[in-house]
């Protein structure tokens, strides 16, 4: 990962401009069909080794669902990650994209053969180059756009408050069709594209057309300053419903006797559009279609970044979907080729209810461990009720207030921007929601209150250590504060995962 795309990933969090994302509770989705792996042709202890090597080598495994000829064989979240929340998507939010564009295809509306210039002349430069003026709607969706870097840092952080502008005021270094440069500016201005057509941002154009039929509820997705969804992130479902996508593309665009898109339009976007590589092994290099990429064994994905998938098999009749929060994701691709694929057959296998049992059983007790420690300290109550004061740092806290009484042990952090209690588990997760606030980045059009499971414990006398994450992203802010001099003084050390940065060392005093 470049280290634009760290920083922009970095702001995403600290500014917190996600998608809002609800957490009250769902009305539940028609079940999908459920079955035994068995009965599917698939050993369920392959399924188990999948997990189990999921869980061992992955930073944060969130949650699986696996669907085999339509019915889900294996679905389970690591607590404090749960099914009914909406989890954000990176850029497995283009292959949703690339669906809006296939629906007015499918409709006659649009033509991908159409220059990018046609659709915007009130943005269009006074004198567009000969490059850009041969920008098709087919180059933005196989990301031969021209440009010769990814445009996503230069259109969000512009000044201009238009970004289909600034998108169409950049530099086109190559003939658009010829040169193949993964570019989420390029998904973004298929959004803008759809909104233009229709008069409807993307997350309002699928809901009725794809939302709705495939059972997704109370999707969200990210707007620019002018109300257009981001296009290439920003989309916010469950883990369920990214399986009930990728078996739509599976079943070749019908879902339940009803066709949503077309046959002909999932070819296009499944088939290798451009060439992106030759390395066999890499399952970024088997080719790029219209916002999914394509894999080995034939398949074909959406993908975003800290390890969302949905991978869809034809030959096997498999759908797999993935939401995590780790920075290696060819690994994952390997771990569920190397433990599963060996245990899918083409016919029904017998029954093996101990076996089953055992995968649902595993399953079932998925769980990342909270902070282990003791759940007071002498130092406890030496700090509650105290404020400390940080030196000036760059995560812009001013002050931390620890409460540790009875059964309140809460950690606020003061900001410039407002309060950020998080209230921690003993030995347990405890959700709640965290008021953060919009700081006016442009990437950020809406922010929501976010879901946050937070665990704590004392793990030295004068130690307390803090677990907050964000569960509904792939993001986790681990806190240790270290106590000295009676109290009197502290250190704050923390670091966000799956960036792996260094750790941030603040230092703070109690305020007279």
């Amino acid at each position: 990962m470049t280290r634009t795309r760290q920083r922009f990933f970095l702001a995403t969090f600290i500014f917190l401009s996600l998608a809002a994302s609800l957490t009250a509770t769902r009305a539940a989705a028609p079940p999908l069909p459920t079955s035994t792996p068995e009965a599917q042709g698939v050993e369920s202890q392959a399924i188990v080794n999948f997990v189990n090597a999921f869980e061992k080598e992955v930073d944060a495994p969130h949650g699986v669902v696996i669907l085999r000829h339509g019915n889900v064989i294996a679905k389970g979240w690591w607590a404090p990650y749960q099914a009914h929340r909406n989890h954000i998507l990176y850029s497995l939010s283009k292959s949703f994209t690339s669906t809006a564009i296939g629906m007015l295809y499918d409709d006659g509306k649009l033509d991908i053969d159409a220059p990018v210039l046609s659709f915007f002349p009130d943005e269009a430069p006074e004198n567009p180059s000969d490059n850009l003026k041969a920008m098709r709607v087919r180059d933005l969706l196989s990301m031969n756009s021209g440009h010769d870097k990814d445009t996503l840092g230069r259109v969000t952080l512009a000044d201009e408050r238009n970004w289909v502008k600034t998108f169409l005021s950049l530099p086109v270094e190559h003939q658009p069709g010829t040169f193949f440069r993964y570019n989420t500016g390029a998904t973004y201005m298929c959004s803008a594209i759809v909104q233009k057509i229709t008069g409807k941002s993307v997350l309002e154009f699928l809901t009725p057309r794809l939302f709705e039929p495939l059972g997704i509820e109370h999707p969200t997705w990210e707007t620019d300053p002018r109300g257009i969804n981001t296009g290439g992130w920003g989309l916010s479902i469950t883990t369920e419903d990214i399986a009930r996508f990728g078996q739509l593309y599976l079943q070749r665009g019908v879902w339940n006797g009803k066709r949503l898109i077309s046959d002909a339009w999932v070819t296009l976007a499944s088939a290798p559009q451009t060439p992106n590589g030759s390395n066999p092994e890499s399952d970024w290099n088997q080719g790029y279609g219209f916002q999914f990429w394509r894999c080995r064994h034939n398949a074909f994905r959406g993908d975003g970044a800290f390890g969302q998938f949905c991978v869809v098999m034809p030959d096997l009749d498999m759908v797999v979907a993935i939401n995590a929060g780790q920075g290696d994701m060819q690994k994952t691709l390997n771990l569920l080729y190397d433990n599963v694929l060996p245990g899918v057959h083409d016919a029904p296998l017998p029954a093996n209810d101990a076996a089953a049992r055992a995968m649902t059983d595993r399953l079932a007790s998925l769980a990342h461990p909270t902070v282990e420690g003791d759940a007071t300290s002498p130092t406890a109550a030496t700090v509650n009720g105290k404020t400390y004061k940080l030196d000036d740092n760059n995560a812009d806290v001013r002050s931390v207030t620890f409460t540790y009484e009875g059964t309140t042990r809460r950690v606020t952090l003061h900001t410039k921007h407002g309060d950020q209690p998080y209230d921690l588990g003993s030995g347990a997760w405890v959700t709640q929601t965290i008021d953060y606030h919009k700081l006016g980045i442009p990437a950020a059009a809406t922010t929501a209150p976010q879901a946050v499971a937070a665990s704590g414990a004392w793990t030295k006398p004068n130690e307390l250590t803090a677990r907050c994450w964000l569960i509904e992203t792939p993001f986790r802010l681990e806190m240790t504060f270290t106590f000295s001099d009676d109290a009197k003084t502290l250190t704050m050390t923390t670091r966000l995962h799956p960036l792996n940065g260094k750790p941030t060392t603040i230092k703070g005093a109690v305020e007279d």
